[in-house]
Order: C-alpha cells, then sequence, then structure tokens
C-alpha cells in the first residue's frame, strides 16, 4: 500500500537538526527564529492561550504547551529534571509537533530539546533588543548550563553585545561556556562571584536551574538602568532574584496567567503591574523609558506561541525535503471508512511475500 503525500510526515531528528545549524551557522538560526518570533508576537491575540499543562512530581515537571493561529497548531512536550545531570541526562527534553487546523493532520515532527534553547536565546534576544538601554555593549551571565552559550550568541547577533562575563556556582560549567565562546569574536571573562559578573554589564541574564526559591540576585547587586532577563523561572516554587528587586523594575512578561503563577511575579500581590510584552512590539504600551535610572525586567518563562514561531521556522527550513526523513505517520486507507479493511489487506501482502 503507498501512502499518500499527506500520510507522510517530515521528522527532524537531532542529527538532522545538529546538520541543518552547523550548514545555516547558530547565529543564523537564532537570527531567523527571533524574526518569526517577531511576526507571531505582533499578532499575539490571534492566538488560543492557556498556561501550559503541567504535571509535577518530587523529580521534576513533564509539561505540554500548546497553542494555534486558526491555521495550524502546535504543542511542545517538555520536561524540567534538575536531578537528571548528576545521572548524566539533560535537564531539559523536548519534542513538539505542527499540525494543519483544516485537516488536523500532522505536518511536523520534530526534536525540540535544541530547538527550544535556540527559541529560549531568540526570545531574550527580542525582549532586550526592546528593553535594554541604548548602546548597551555587556551582559552578565548567571548560570553557564546548556542555555548560557546560545543566550550570549543570541544577544551578540541580535543586540550587538560584545562582551560577556561568565557566572556559575560550578567553576566547571563556567570553564565549559567560556571554552565553547572562545573564537565566537566575543570578549569572555570569567567570574568567581555573581558580584564580579555583573560589575558593569548594561544586561544581566540569569539562567539556573535548581526547582526552589534562590536569590541568585540580591536587591544591593542592582542598580539602575541595567536590563535583567530572568529566564530561570519555569515552575511554582522556583525564582531567582530577590523580590525587592522585582518591586524596583518595570516587568514585561509573556503571558501573565502563567508568568504569575511561574515566574518572578509569583511574589508578589496578584494585582502587581506588569506589561505584556507583545503590547511593547505593537507600540501600545511603553517599554523602556529611561536609560539612565529605569530598571527592565523581562521575567521570562517560555511560552507556547515561542515554541509554534520556532516550529514554523524549522517546517520552512525543511519544505525541499532536506534535514529530516519522511515518516509513515498516519494510516491512509483507499477508503477512509475502511481502516480494518486496510489491516486485512496487509495480512494478505504479508502471506504473499
Amino acid at each position: 500500500m503507498s501512502a499518500s503525500d499527506l500520510a507522510l510526515i517530515p521528522f527532524v531528528s537531532v542529527q538532522n537538526m545538529m546538520r541543518l545549524i552547523l550548514e545555516i551557522g547558530t547565529e543564523t538560526c537564532i537570527a531567523e527564529i527571533e524574526t518569526y518570533l517577531e511576526e507571531d508576537f505582533r499578532r499575539w491575540p490571534l492566538f488560543d492561550k492557556t498556561p501550559r499543562v503541567a504535571s509535577h512530581s518530587h523529580e521534576g515537571v513533564i509539561e505540554l504547551m500548546p497553542t494555534s493561529d486558526g491555521i495550524e497548531y502546535g504543542f511542545k512536550y517538555v520536561n524540567g529534571h534538575p536531578k537528571n545531570m548528576k545521572d548524566g541526562l539533560q535537564t531539559v527534553t523536548a519534542f513538539g509537533v505542527l499540525a494543519s487546523v483544516d485537516t488536523g493532520y500532522p505536518l511536523l515532527f520534530a526534536e525540540m530539546t535544541i530547538l527550544t534553547a535556540l527559541r529560549t536565546a531568540a526570545t531574550s534576544a527580542l525582549a532586550t533588543k526592546y528593553l535594554a538601554p541604548k548602546g548597551a555593549t555587556t551582559m552578565a551571565m548567571i548560570g553557564n548550563g546548556a542555555q548560557a552559550e546560545f543566550q550570549a550568541l543570541a544577544l551578540k547577533t541580535v543586540c550587538g553585545i560584545s562582551t560577556v562575563r561568565l557566572f556559575d556556582v560550578d567553576p566547571k560549567a563556567t570553564e565549559k561556556c567560556a571554552r565553547n565562546l572562545a573564537g565566537s569574536g566575543m570578549t569572555v571573562i570569567k567570574c568567581a562571584t555573581p558580584e564580579e559578573a555583573i560589575l558593569g554589564a548594561q544586561i544581566i541574564t540569569t539562567c539556573t536551574a535548581d526547582k526552589k526559591n534562590a536569590t541568585v540576585l540580591s536587591d544591593n547587586m542592582v542598580g539602575a538602568g541595567v536590563h535583567i532577563n530572568g529566564i530561570g523561572g519555569d515552575c511554582p516554587g522556583k525564582t531567582e532574584l530577590h523580590r525587592d528587586i522585582v518591586m524596583r523594575s518595570d516587568v514585561f512578561v509573556e503571558y501573565p496567567e502563567q508568568t504569575r503563577i511561574e515566574g518572578e511575579i509569583q511574589q508578589m500581590p496578584e494585582d502587581f503591574p506588569i506589561t505584556e510584552l507583545w503590547q511593547v512590539m505593537t507600540g501600545e504600551k511603553p517599554g523602556r523609558t529611561d536609560d539612565a535610572q529605569q530598571i527592565t525586567l523581562f521575567d521570562g518563562v517560555g511560552f507556547a506561541i515561542e515554541d509554534f514561531s520556532a516550529l514554523r521556522w524549522l517546517r520552512d527550513k525543511v519544505s525541499q525535503g532536506r534535514f529530516c526523513h519522511m515518516l509513515d505517520m498516519v494510516a491512509d486507507p483507499d477508503d477512509p471508512r475502511d481502516l480494518f479493511g486496510m489491516v486485512q489487506r496487509e495480512r494478505e501482502r504479508m502471506s504473499a511475500a
């Protein structure tokens, strides 16, 4: 039995994702995804939006992140298990699906562990482009795990950052990050303390993994005029910033209903004022209005529309049949009412073979 074109679905494996990135270049991939993100942020009200569906356990969390623009539907499966690192496993793994709203047929299956790193970095760069003080050249990267290099390269590519100052509680992570960023064109400075890392930085990015209320940055560490990307928050009970920093900041979020549960603003009362990032991009609300005194905070927890944007980008990249395998994923009988008969005919084919 031959499958129809709709029954054969492009699948982007980890190997093909790596081949795609190596051929195009990491920075180019991030820059292109950032463009797709901005397109979708600018049409944010069109999307179905719901907080991610989360299953929490003592060990971590498993989540589904769905959305649709009415034409296509996408979802991501993703976990967060900090304990995995001790066992030599990834803290975060993910895969995703893009589908047609018109037929319900899937259009793309893809690994999203690597793709999530690209889209998270691109989202930070997009927020930074709109919220950072003009002329910013130096970022501090607090937390030098799997996301760190992508974050640094994103801000270099999209925002023009030329210096990154690294700190992690594990010096080996900092050594790894510095080694991977060698030859990137950025000045890379390894720091022994978070205080040293943020010295002279106009942009501070925090990205740590522990699922707890932590104080990665205390109030007295953050001066006026900086932009903070607080992107480590992704579940209830996990924060990185002292609440007084949040109090002093103008806070920008993706989707308030999710961020108030998972982000830095979970520390704040329900009526704590925030601005949705899409409103800044469309000019409905102001972003940074003062480079000298204002502290801006992008309280980024990751939202399904960002994954949708990344899947759209990836679908366009593999539309010519490169960087993917075609999987026979959808049962496709000659008569749509005769699924049983299709199975029986396969028995006959096997017997004849």
